[in-house]
């Protein structure tokens, strides 16, 4: 009889402040979502990932908010790729932000795009961040709920790349309505942008299609199309996953000056047309 009322005990656990457990959402899954800051609007949030690092993912999401900028829509990048930010470089953000009862500030581009990034809100930005996993995570989510956005149509996410604790910890507390998955052609990267998609769909989140970077260069005396990388297979893919490719990008010198140079917010880039009209069609 003890023994079937140790059992019973245990099968009937009291502990409803337990973090996901389904007694405490009344029989449902805990939802571990943050609460954005108080005093910000947000339409959409839209993820930028990648299997593996060197696709030019961060090219991607800032050439993403150039355009949606140039639209008319009121865009943020939330700079997610904490031990390896970039684009406050890219667009010549340099110095440390600050901050009032709303909340942390974010640094504007001269074309009105707002940014927060890790590197913007330390003194060195040169210096390494050796930071466990945990605390990389909380920092993004201090991201969504400390930064004073205002009134944003899109945010962008920069994550890092591969599928580990800032992208999870983005699909889990962000409402991300959809990702852009970048790519480029080598046939070993096809295989790891597959686990990418594989990762949102066991979290629900929409993948909105793909990204060649580095697809060709394109000579500039007679106008062909060099495949540097190999010939790409993103299409054989794309059929395969029944996920649409939203654009090819070239390898183009002057995409390297205008990021070196810090004024990425004049680049044009009408390749990414087809991906800007997939997000401002959610």
């Amino acid at each position: 009889m003890a023994e079937n009322s140790t059992c019973s005990s245990a099968s009937s656990c009291s502990r409803e402040s337990c973090e996901g457990c389904p007694s405490k959402a009344g029989g449902a899954p805990q939802s571990f979502l943050e609460q954005l800051n108080e005093y910000s609007t947000v339409g959409r949030v839209i993820g930028v990932v990648s299997g593996k690092g060197g696709v030019g993912k961060s090219f991607v999401t800032a050439s993403l908010a150039v355009e949606l900028v140039r639209k008319g829509y009121k865009v943020g990048i939330l700079d997610a790729d904490i031990t390896g930010p970039s684009i406050p470089k890219m667009f010549g953000l340099h110095g440390t932000t600050g901050g009032n009862e709303m909340g942390i500030l974010p640094i504007e581009t001269a074309n009105g795009i707002k940014v927060i990034s890790l590197n913007l809100l330390v003194d060195d930005e040169e210096a390494p961040v050796v930071w466990r996993g945990p605390i990389i995570a909380g920092t993004v989510k201090q991201f969504w709920s400390d930064v004073f956005w205002g009134e944003l149509d899109y945010l962008l996410v920069d994550m890092p790349p591969g599928t580990g604790d800032v992208p999870l910890t983005v699909f889990q507390s962000l409402p991300v309505d959809g990702i852009v998955i970048v790519t480029s052609p080598q046939e070993l990267v096809q295989m790891i942008v597959k686990k990418a998609i594989n990762m949102a769909g066991m979290m629900n989140i929409p993948v909105l299609g793909m990204v060649e970077n580095y697809s060709f260069l394109r000579c500039p005396d007679c106008g062909k199309e060099i495949p540097l990388f190999g010939e790409s297979h993103i299409q054989q893919v794309s059929e395969e996953i029944g996920i649409p490719v939203l654009g090819r990008l070239p390898l183009d010198p002057e995409y390297a000056k205008l990021a070196d140079a810090g004024r990425f917010h004049e680049l044009e880039n009408p390749c990414l047309g087809q991906a800007v009209d997939r997000i401002l069609s959610i």
